[in-house]
């Protein structure tokens, strides 16, 4: 079985950064692509930036040039450095894992396991 387990996020002013990781067990973690998305109060979920197993990389438009996703075959390990955060950045943030493959995408149907969620926060 899957497990993704979330941790880091929390509450920042605007302009700080915070790092996410998601440790991922019951999967082997280098055959496959892997995700972050987000979902603020009231909207639908969506994708942040992803990760393929070769380790090209994808970024929402609103988050380019801030935000870094990076992963550690080594230690199943799956992260999100944001920088300059926003007010808008205010989401619960997701980990997302893919079935083995070469896909690198942001597409929400595209991944079948999941963490649980961690709360980010920024304040002006």
């Amino acid at each position: 079985q899957v497990h993704l387990v979330q941790s880091g996020g929390g509450s920042v002013q605007v302009g700080g950064s915070l790092r996410l990781s998601c440790v991922v067990s019951g999967y082997t973690f280098s055959d496959g692509f892997m995700g972050w998305f987000r979902q603020a109060a009231g909207k639908g979920r969506e994708g942040v930036a992803a990760v393929s197993r070769a380790g090209r990389t994808v970024y929402a438009d609103s988050v380019k040039g801030r935000f870094t996703i990076s992963r550690d075959d080594a230690k199943n390990t799956l992260n999100l450095h944001m920088d300059r955060l926003k007010t808008e950045d205010t989401a619960v943030y997701y980990c997302a894992a893919g079935d083995p493959g070469f896909l690198l995408t942001m597409r929400e149907s595209d991944y079948q396991h999941w963490g649980q969620g961690t709360q980010v926060t920024v304040t002006s």
